[in-house]
């Protein structure tokens, strides 16, 4: 994952969270309460109707993939964007979620497209062809990961199997959260995603992991009014004043960022996290999804903070 395509991660993250914070995003689209819990067709989750289960899914959305071969769905899933790399089962295409190409989305003749953003209104173009169209947008909470998964399940006729993510999820979380020692000393952090220098706030959905596990986020000091929507962009000389406990590096692949590079940039080896070798390299990829696999996220914060007592 280049540098370059990191960036572009971001900024599409804070355009969206732009976006919704001035009111002019759709509304997300849960399943109705006390939705059944077997697979019945016709079903409709928010705008969208599938008159029958879906067998050609076109998934432009990494999140979304993830989700969909969780609850046994991918056999129904025909091809995925070019940045779906989990399951190495999926079959992975030069369909791009960034530049989305509604002829070349067609040519698959799909029944479903999942989506992650609507951009290039690559929605409304699929809708002129007939093709019904998903947005699973990024999540802000817990809650919406399972609301998610829910949707994806009643979509796919995975509606049990879906539930059974959720409910593992669940248990998974409470379970490391349980055995997480309660620091009355809550440490602080900071969380890198990319060299830039970007980070996130304790008001997205990784910053809000971190605050369940019991970590004081540096950056929120950056943005108090949201003027970023939760991804500023910090300075070297900020986190040097800030002097974090812990440095959670979520650019190891796309960047080649490691401890060790960390520990030669100029300046550093005055905070805490580096001179007492507290900087905990991530999987890029878990760490910005929202999928199933957030468990392993929570697991690795936690075990940091464990570690850091």
């Amino acid at each position: 994952m280049s540098s370059i395509f990191r960036l572009r991660v971001v900024a599409v993250l804070v355009a969206s969270a732009l976006v919704g914070s001035c009111g002019t995003a759709e509304p997300p689209e849960p399943s109705p309460q006390g939705a059944a819990e077997t697979a019945e067709f016709p079903v409709t989750v928010g705008s969208v109707t599938l008159p029958e289960r879906p067998t050609r899914i076109v998934v432009l959305a990494p999140t979304a993939t993830e989700m969909l071969f969780a609850m046994g769905a991918g056999s129904q899933v025909v091809a995925v964007d070019d940045n779906s790399t989990y399951p190495a089962e999926a079959p992975r295409s030069d369909l791009s979620g960034f530049q989305p190409n509604a002829e070349a989305i067609a040519s698959y003749e799909p029944d479903l497209v999942v989506i992650s953003n609507d951009l290039n209104q690559i929605r409304d173009q699929l809708g002129t062809l007939k093709i019904p169209v998903y947005l699973a947008g990024p999540a802000q909470t817990l809650d919406d990961t399972y609301t998610q998964l829910g949707d994806l399940g009643r979509l796919t006729g995975q509606v049990p199997e879906a539930a059974d993510v959720v409910r593992r999820m669940k248990d998974d979380i409470g379970k490391i959260l349980a055995d997480t020692p309660k620091r009355a000393d809550k440490p602080t952090y900071y969380y890198e995603l990319d060299q830039s220098l970007y980070s996130v706030t304790g008001n997205t959905f990784v910053g809000s992991l971190f605050d369940q596990v019991g970590l004081v986020n540096v950056a929120d000091a950056v943005d108090p009014q949201q003027v970023n929507a939760g991804y500023p962009q910090l300075s070297a000389e900020f986190l040097i004043q800030a002097d974090p406990d812990l440095i959670f590096l979520a650019d190891t692949k796309c960047c080649a960022q490691s401890p060790e590079t960390v520990k030669e940039r100029p300046g550093w080896s005055a905070i805490t996290a580096v001179r007492e070798g507290r900087i905990v390299a991530l999987d890029d990829d878990i760490a910005s999804r929202w999928g199933p696999r957030v468990v392993e996220l929570v697991r690795v914060i936690a075990d940091a903070v464990d570690e850091s007592g």
